[in-house]
């Protein structure tokens, strides 16, 4: 039986569940995969402090170079996180011949054509299960399981932070700073959470889903990003007296050769799959052209559920360098293309629309309104004006309430257009809410 060696760089919550479970479970990985996987370094750049699984003293490594240099070291895990340093830390360990694992979405989002050109250069395998969707294997159903499909679309559920916070706002009406300020107690944000709530981190995982799926590279700087920080718990509330339910969704569809990629809060019908993703779990679901709509569900972070996926990716390497197998069947089953992938602009885009207006209680807003949506094309769906003042201007007779229309299928640009024209004429006292639908018209 072949023995490989392989090192860790980065010795965090990811690198000690790694450790754990490849130490732990060495015999079961043995016997289930028939290659014995052997943890040979771990470097971290501080070994001082303590660490929820404990290594022998000869499996420290006191720089990077004892694992780059080693050429018993076949595979390289790198679980840094930030882009810098781990980019240079793959490039040398590709120009050394050793194949990589990673579970950096941030980097493979941003450099990823870089880096997988390089390694397609060296014949070097790249393993990234865990960069996306942590214990969901998502990347091996795409590059396997679907490999007979043309992948139209995909919804995401892809942060586990944001689920959680809008979970609370919906089932139990915190607003948001109160349910993000409970999901830090808990564990469940960071306590900087800026790339969670923002929506970079869902960005970041649905660009490596399109490229994969799309066959191709993408720009991630052009991927159209929106994040839940501002978030209101009114428009939670009124929404769901209309059937709908707030997700920060990441999509990406495929269209004639066009590809449409982005993150937002999201209104889904309450009785969409996707709508029932509750508290820190994550979900993905993929439409194929032959295998129609599959749905991947389960822990999207944590120690163990993420390591889980990192040992998949070492496993499915050191097999692969057991048999001989090189780069070439690897870019193969990823369909990995040289091509950058054409995405569409924000003003492309067509969907449904949830508008909330602050207008005055009076007669004959409601078709100033509709009659700006007429001259734009925009066909209005519903309508739900209630009488909840949320202040008085100049007198306590001049209420403002919440009028709140939702739309059929319109084009971005023209709803665009018609809000500015709608805020311009004064017709609305206050900023515009607008939340996109994906609820699909028969």
């Amino acid at each position: 039986m072949l023995k490989i060696d392989i090192g860790i760089v980065g010795y965090g919550v990811v690198g000690n569940g790694t450790a754990k479970i490849l130490e732990e479970k060495k015999e079961l990985i043995k016997d289930k995969s028939g290659v014995e996987i052997n943890l040979k370094k771990v470097f971290t750049r501080n070994w001082n402090k303590e660490f929820p699984f404990s290594l022998k003293e000869d499996q420290k490594a006191k720089s990077l170079e004892e694992l780059l240099e080693d050429e018993d070291i076949k595979i390289i895990v790198e679980l840094t996180g930030g882009i810098d340093f781990p980019y240079e830390l793959l490039t040398k360990a590709i120009e050394k011949g050793k194949h990589i694992v990673t579970a950096n979405k941030a980097l493979l989002a941003e450099k990823g054509k870089d880096i997988f050109l390089k390694a397609e250069e060296k014949n070097i395998r790249i393993g990234f299960e865990a960069a996306v969707a942590g214990g969901i294997p998502i990347i091996r159903a795409l590059r396997e399981g679907l490999v007979a499909n043309n992948i139209e679309k995909i919804y995401g559920i892809l942060n586990g932070t944001t689920n959680y916070i809008l979970t609370s706002m919906f089932k139990e009406g915190k607003d948001f700073q109160t349910a993000l300020e409970e999901a830090k107690e808990l564990g469940y944000a960071e306590a900087d959470p800026t790339l969670d709530i923002n929506g970079v981190d869902a960005g970041h995982k649905i660009a490596i889903l399109a490229s994969l799926s799309f066959g191709g590279f993408l720009n991630f700087s052009k991927i159209h990003i929106e994040g839940i920080e501002n978030i209101n718990l009114l428009d939670v509330e009124l929404a769901k007296e209309l059937g709908y339910t707030l997700k920060l969704l990441a999509i990406a569809k495929n269209q004639n050769g066009e590809a449409e990629v982005r993150v937002h809060p999201t209104f889904l019908p309450s009785d969409h799959p996707l709508a029932k993703v509750e508290g820190v779990f994550n979900a993905v679901m993929v439409e194929g052209d032959s295998v129609g709509e599959t749905m991947f569900y389960g822990k999207g972070a944590g120690s163990l559920p993420t390591a889980s996926a990192v040992v998949s990716d070492i496993v499915d390497i050191a097999k692969s360098i057991s048999l001989g197998i090189g780069r070439e069947i690897e870019i193969t089953s990823m369909n990995w293309k040289h091509k950058d992938i054409n995405l569409k602009k924000v003003s492309d885009f067509y969907t449904r629309y949830y508008l909330r207006f602050t207008v005055p209680d009076i007669t004959g807003i409601l078709a100033k309104i509709a009659n700006v949506f007429a001259k734009y094309n925009i066909s209005i769906a519903a309508v739900l004006q209630k009488e909840t003042v949320l202040r008085y201007t100049q007198t306590e007779n001049d209420k403002l309430v919440p009028l709140v229309i939702l739309t059929h299928t319109a084009s971005e640009n023209n709803l665009q257009k018609a809000v500015k024209e709608i805020e311009d004429n004064k017709f609305t006292y206050e900023k515009t809410v607008l939340i996109r639908i994906e609820h699909e018209e028969r």
